[in-house]
């Protein structure tokens, strides 16, 4: 018996399915813009697999707040009933998690091969895990310790004020409050918010993060600058998230944007704002942070809630 995963983002969708020992298998990935919904997106998928694999439950994992019956999506124009969608997909059962919930759910199962150390620190067995990345939105997630097992907790902390440390980011962040209203940490860290940042940072056109990107390495100095904020500013969010729920047992990255610049992240001063925190500096000197570089490590946490059945109760 199969189940169907899926972590439906604001720009991509990732569909597998498990085998009969839990094993994720035929991943496919979808570009959203193509489907009207995710009825039609996974429907498509699920046509794709022989009989013999065909799933008879779901669990998704999606970029928005999991509450009751109705899904409204963040960062793409998606509304979707999970009765309805469960009804469209002939499942017996389907289960939404938020998408770094789900993310968080892997995280014990993450390998050396699966993780790049930034920095210092030692894990401690058994205590909080922190799980956050930008995408196309900014997610945050906890793990805890629960009985036996562990406990996913799922928040919508990409939406906290973003707080500003040097005179620059004050003045960045005046500018972003002046147009918006409000500079939460999504507003800046994210994809869309790079974009954002590049452009307010340094009075410019604006520009996608890949052409930002694709700037920093031919060596362009604006947008090496702009990425070093930006790894600074989620340096900031990540040591609040990791004081706020005492994350000994690490800070995980995870995300669309950070792994595609692995090298850069790691000569940045992200872990030196991670630990700019004054008293509470060797605190977070203790505690080690990681970018995930597993290739598709949200699928195996919904594998894993998947098989571990908690998530039927």
């Amino acid at each position: 018996m199969t189940t169907l995963l899926a972590d439906i983002g604001g720009t991509q969708s990732r569909c597998a399915v498990t085998d009969a020992n839990g094993a994720v298998r035929d991943i496919r990935i979808f570009d959203n813009a193509r489907y009207a919904d995710p009825a039609t997106l996974l429907t498509g998928y699920l046509d794709e697999l022989p009989a013999a694999r065909r799933p008879v439950s779901g669990i998704l994992a999606v970029a928005a707040p999991v509450r009751g019956n109705t899904v409204q999506m963040i960062n793409i124009d998606w509304r979707f009933s999970v009765e309805s969608l469960r009804q469209t997909l002939a499942l017996e059962r389907l289960q939404l998690l938020n998408d770094f919930e789900a993310l968080a759910l892997g995280l014990p199962g993450l390998g050396p091969n699966d993780l790049l150390s930034i920095g210092g620190g030692t894990a401690l067995a058994e205590r909080p895990k922190a799980v956050l990345g930008p995408g196309t939105g900014l997610g945050v997630a906890s793990l805890v310790p629960a009985g036996h097992g562990w406990l996913a907790v799922s928040g919508e902390g990409g939406h906290v004020t973003l707080p500003a440390v040097t005179p620059d980011e004050d003045r960045l962040i005046a500018r972003i409050r002046e147009r918006f209203g409000h500079c939460s940490a999504e507003r800046l860290i994210s994809g869309p918010g790079l974009a954002l940042l590049h452009a307010t940072l340094h009075d410019s056109e604006a520009v996608d993060a890949a052409a930002i990107a694709a700037l920093a390495a031919a060596g362009d100095r604006q947008a090496q600058a702009t990425f070093s904020m930006f790894f600074e500013l989620l340096g900031t969010v990540a040591a609040n998230l990791a004081l706020t729920i005492g994350a000994f047992g690490g800070v995980y990255i995870g995300g669309g944007i950070i792994p595609r610049h692995a090298e850069r992240f790691a000569a940045s001063g992200f872990r030196r704002r991670f630990e700019s925190k004054g008293r509470y500096g060797d605190y977070l000197k203790s505690i080690p942070t990681w970018l995930i570089v597993a290739e598709h490590p949200t699928l195996s946490g919904l594998a894993t809630a998947a098989k571990s059945g908690t998530v039927w109760d």
